[in-house]
């Protein structure tokens, strides 16, 4: 498997926005789901129970896929978990 190489913004946005840099790597390694985000871009995405909003909230990680690496462009989290994967899986 091809190294993930973490950019500046990527980093950027997992402080500000207080989301777990580990819920993001488990989206990375392990995602619930995976979704086509233009030629060479894809959105890994895992659910987790976040403590600070006290609900189920959803990770998406934007990764471009290089020859040599997996960059991680951007991290965002949502609650509108329906709208990207849907309710039913766990």
């Amino acid at each position: 498997m091809k190294p993930f190489r973490w950019t500046v913004h990527a980093l950027r946005n997992l402080s500000d926005r207080e989301i777990p840099r580990t819920e993001a790597e488990k989206a990375l390694v392990d995602p619930e789901a995976v979704s086509p985000a233009g030629s060479s871009r894809q959105f890994f995405m895992h659910r987790y129970f976040d403590d600070r909003f006290q609900q189920k909230m959803l990770v998406r990680v934007l990764v471009e896929e290089t020859p040599q690496e997996r960059v991680v462009i951007t991290v965002h989290i949502t609650s509108k978990i329906g709208k990207y994967i849907g309710e039913a899986a766990p």
